[in-house]
């Protein structure tokens, strides 16, 4: 590897961390669901551009493409999912808050 892709994946390393920081920060620090979920969200993204920069360093671009893309079709279904739990416990209980969600029944 030259310098210069040395101080590229430097770069990409950081933006990694600070998006995985941002992520879980949001998961866990919000009290909103909706926040929740774009916290979900930008922690998969931060995981997908790990594994795309393990493929390029490694070489094995064709196996980190298709784990990416079985990580988008996964990321997707979870979303849908998860947004459909989320608009039905705003039409029960009129808030998203999950400390007021406190009577909710299986």
């Amino acid at each position: 590897m030259t310098p210069e892709n040395i101080e590229l994946f430097r770069y990409f390393i950081i933006f990694i961390i600070l998006l995985f920081i941002t992520g879980f920060y949001c998961v866990l620090i919000s009290f909103n669901l909706i926040r929740a979920l774009i916290g979900l969200e930008i922690l998969i993204k931060a995981v997908t551009l790990l594994i795309i920069l393990a493929g390029y360093i490694c070489g094995k671009m064709a196996l980190a493409q298709a784990i990416v893309i079985t990580l988008i079709v996964i990321e997707i279904v979870v979303m849908v999912i998860a947004g459909g739990v989320v608009l039905w416990a705003f039409k029960y209980n009129k808030t998203i808050d999950p400390r007021r969600l406190s009577n909710l029944r299986g």
